[in-house]
C-alpha cells in the first residue's frame, strides 16, 4: 500500500501574528514553524499502516526551501520520502491541482490530509484534491482501518459520528482522533540521523494558476473591558444587553 500525506507548513500557535505591506502580506520575522496538527495526526496514523501492513509513506508540501525543515522533521518520524513542490502556496485551488498532479501520477492508494490547516483554516484542499482525482473522500476523520483494498472510517457529524466504507483509492481530511496528542512521535536522534538520508524530492510546479487572491489581512478588534453587574440587578442586565450589547 502506496500512503501520501500532506503536509502543512504553518505558524506555531504560540506566534504573535502581524501583517506588513499595507496588511496584505502575513509578517514571517521571529515566527516558530510547525507541522499542521491536523496533518501530524494524519501522519502518526499513516505511521501505524507502515508498521501493521507494510505500507510506504510519502508526504508531500507546496512551498519554498523554507518548508524543508518541516519536511525534514516528517521523515524523521518515520517518513520514507518527501516531496516539495518549489512555488509559493497562495490558494486552495493552487495547492489541491498541484497536488493532484503527483497524486495522478503516484499511483498512491491512501491520501491523507488534515481537515483544515490551523493558519487559514480553509478546509478546501482535501475535498479539491478528492474531486480533481475522482476518488472517494471522507472528511472529518477520527478513525481509519484498512483490510486489502477496503477502508472503513469513522467521522464526525453534527450530534455524533458515522461509520462509512469505502473501496481504495481513498483521500481523507484527518483531525484529533484518528490518533490522539498521546500517540504523536516525536522524532530521536536515530531518526533524525535517519532523515538525513532519505530522499526530498523537489519537483517544479505544473503552473496551476489561482482562483482567487488575498487583498488584505485583519485582526480582531480588541475586547472591550468588561461591565460587572450585580445578580440582584437584572433590570440593569438586560438594559445593557438590549442597549449596547445589542444582543436581545
Amino acid at each position: 500500500m502506496r500512503i501520501l500525506v500532506c503536509i502543512s507548513h504553518v505558524p506555531d500557535t504560540t506566534s504573535k501574528i502581524n501583517f506588513v505591506e499595507g496588511d496584505t502580506k502575513f509578517d514571517t520575522n521571529g515566527v516558530q514553524y510547525i507541522i499542521n496538527p491536523n496533518d501530524e495526526f494524519g501522519l502518526t496514523r499513516a505511521m501505524w499502516f507502515k508498521e501493521k501492513n507494510g505500507a510506504t509513506v510519502d508526504v508531500i508540501n507546496v512551498g519554498g526551501p523554507e518548508t524543508e525543515t518541516t519536511l525534514r522533521k516528517t521523515l524523521a518520524i518515520g517518513a520514507d520520502a518527501a516531496i516539495r513542490i518549489n512555488t509559493a502556496a497562495l490558494e486552495a485551488s493552487q495547492v489541491a491541482k498541484e497536488i493532484a498532479n503527483v497524486v495522478q501520477q503516484g499511483n498512491y492508494d491512501l491520501i491523507i490530509a488534515g481537515r483544515e490547516s490551523i493558519d487559514y483554516n480553509g478546509g478546501m484542499v482535501p475535498g479539491m484534491i478528492a474531486a480533481l482525482c475522482d476518488m472517494s473522500y471522507v472528511n472529518n476523520c477520527v478513525g481509519l482501518e484498512i483490510v486489502g483494498d477496503k477502508a472503513t472510517a469513522i467521522r464526525e457529524i453534527d450530534g455524533g459520528k458515522e461509520t462509512v466504507s469505502a473501496t481504495l483509492p481513498l483521500i481523507v481530511g484527518g483531525q484529533k482522533g484518528l490518533v490522539e496528542e498521546s500517540d504523536l512521535k516525536i522524532p530521536n536522534m536515530r531518526g533524525i540521523m535517519m532523515a538525513r538520508k532519505k530522499p526530498l524530492n523537489v519537483l517544479e510546479p505544473q503552473g496551476s494558476g489561482t482562483s482567487s487572491n488575498t487583498l488584505n489581512f485583519e485582526k480582531p478588534a480588541p475586547k472591550g473591558e468588561v461591565k460587572l453587574v450585580s445578580p440582584e440587578n437584572i433590570d440593569q442586565l438586560i438594559d445593557l444587553l438590549h442597549n449596547e450589547a445589542k444582543v436581545i
